[in-house]
Parts: C-alpha cells; structure tokens; sequence
C-alpha cells in the first residue's frame, strides 16, 4: 500500500509538470494558452487568431488555416456561457460547446461565429 501512494505521488508530479504525455495533452496545452474570454485558433501551440465578439454572421478567416493529422488547428473556446460555430470552406459547420476544444484534422476554415447561446 505505502509503495501504492509514492506512485501516485510521483504520477502526480510528472502530470503537474507536464512530463505525462496524453492524447489531449494539445488541447490541454492550448486552453491553457488561450485567454478568456476569447475564442483562439492555433496552429503547434501558437495563436493565429482570438475572438471576443458575439456576432450574427461568421467572422471571416483570411488566414483560411487547414488542419492536418500531424498538425491539426485546435479550436479553443475558453468562453463559460456561449458557444463557437466555425465553418469550413466546404460549407459545413461544427460547433463548439463553453470551455472545450476542438481539434481540426482534415478540412480548411473560413469563418467563426461567437453566440450567446450555451448550448450547440
């Protein structure tokens, strides 16, 4: 049991310092990054983009950033009341729910729109 708990210790530590690696460690990182109460776009840990503004139509993306599986484009949405919709130049849409991520794998984006609803 004693060995039991120093292990865990020594788990929580590595995870407290970043050494444990997960599969949503990239999303982690980026709401970590990203600032409230904005809506960020970034590519390899870095910002491209925030967002701040409840608007009725997309946003446009000038950038139009395409995600990939090895570099995908985490959608974070650090906002506690409204959701994020991005759209993609095939025209389709995803949502993104208060405080989650999204990570884009395949497809280019070309707008972004904050609501006021809480809910997708």
């Amino acid at each position: 049991m004693r060995k039991a708990r120093v292990l865990g210790a020594g788990l929580l530590t590595l995870a407290a310092t970043g050494a444990l690696v997960t599969g949503t460690s990239t999303a982690a990182s980026a709401a970590d990054t990203c600032p409230y109460p904005y809506v960020c776009i970034m590519i390899n840990g870095t910002i491209k983009g925030q967002f701040k503004e409840v608007t009725t139509g997309y946003q446009d993306l000038p950038s139009r950033p395409t995600g990939t599986s090895s570099s995908p484009v985490v959608v974070v949405n650090t906002r506690n009341d409204d959701t994020a919709t991005i759209h993609f130049t095939s025209g389709s849409t995803t949502c993104i729910a208060p405080n989650k991520s999204f990570s884009v794998t395949g497809g280019t984006l070309d707008g972004i729109r904050i609501s006021s609803s809480s809910t997708c």
